[in-house]
C-alpha cells in the first residue's frame, strides 16, 4: 500500500482542537478536506503529518502554533479612528471585517475593543499562537 507523499492529493477527515481540548473545526459532518501535500494549502504542521500516512490510518497531529498559524503578533493590533469605520455599522467586539491596508490588500480584522473614538483591530490569525491538536483519518490517496 503507498503511504502519502509530497505530490500526492489526499482526502482527510479531521477534527481540531486546542489544547484544553475545545473543538474549533471538523469535517465529520462534511465532505472530507482534500488538499495536494506540498501546496501549502492547509497549515505545515497539518501537511507534514500527513506525509507517511496509509489509506485508512487514523492518528493524532500535535501541532506547536510556530507549524500552525504562528505566534501571536502584537504588532498586528492596532487602534483605528472610529471616524474610519462607516459611520451606520454597529461594531461589536469579536465580529470580523474586511480592512484594506494601505498597499490596497483585502485582510480579515478582528474587532477586539470599541470606544467613541477608537476601534481597535487585530489582524492576527484567531487561531495564532494557540497550540493545535488534530485528529486526523486519511480517507483515500487520489
Amino acid at each position: 500500500m503507498a503511504s502519502a507523499k509530497t505530490g500526492d492529493t489526499v482526502r482527510v477527515h479531521y477534527t481540531g482542537t486546542l489544547s484544553d481540548g475545545t473543538v474549533f473545526d471538523s469535517s465529520r459532518d462534511r465532505e472530507p478536506l482534500e488538499f495536494t501535500i506540498g501546496q501549502n494549502m492547509v497549515i505545515p504542521g497539518f501537511e507534514n503529518g500527513v506525509v507517511g500516512m496509509n489509506e485508512g490510518e487514523s492518528k493524532e497531529l500535535s501541532i506547536p502554533a510556530a507549524e500552525a498559524y504562528g505566534t501571536y503578533n502584537e504588532d498586528l493590533v492596532a487602534a483605528v479612528p472610529r471616524s474610519q469605520v462607516p459611520p451606520e455599522m454597529e461594531l461589536t467586539v469579536g465580529m470580523i471585517l474586511q480592512v484594506r491596508s494601505p498597499e490596497g490588500a483585502l485582510a480579515r480584522a478582528m474587532v477586539r475593543e470599541v470606544t467613541d473614538a477608537e476601534v481597535t483591530l487585530d489582524l492576527n490569525h484567531p487561531l495564532a499562537g494557540q497550540d493545535l491538536v488534530f485528529a486526523v483519518e486519511l480517507t483515500k490517496i487520489v
